[in-house]
């Protein structure tokens, strides 16, 4: 059963800006180790990043405000390179979807609630 959709959409000058005023600081509070350094491998990790932010955004929108904060979301990919999010709470599929240019990254999310089973 689907439980909510979200969507965001940002300029990666914004992150960029984000990253010149806050350094580490700004990284580590909204991004997870292995988030960086999948951001850091790419030729335009600051692209990369405004993806991921606006992933975990669509996220935040999709479930009621305060139950998830930026830790909380990991956006990673898979094998083929297929984005995907992992919560630190159990009981939800979350398909994602991320693209972006130069300028701006946009991303969606629909949350599912698992289906439990008794």
């Amino acid at each position: 059963m689907i439980i909510g959709t979200g969507i965001d959409i940002i300029e990666v000058e914004r992150i960029e800006k984000a990253i010149e005023r806050g350094g580490d600081n700004f990284l580590k509070r909204i991004f997870t180790v292995r988030e960086i350094g999948y951001a850091k491998s790419k030729k335009l990790s600051s692209m990369h990043l405004a993806g991921r932010f606006a992933a975990k955004e669509a996220v935040l929108k999709g479930f009621s405000r305060g139950q998830f904060n930026f830790k909380d979301i990991e956006i990673l990919n898979d094998d083929v390179g297929r984005p995907f999010c992992r919560l630190s709470r159990d009981g939800f599929n979350i398909a994602i979807s991320i693209s972006h240019t130069e300028n701006y990254a946009v991303a969606s999310a629909v949350i599912e609630k698992k289906a439990q089973f008794t």
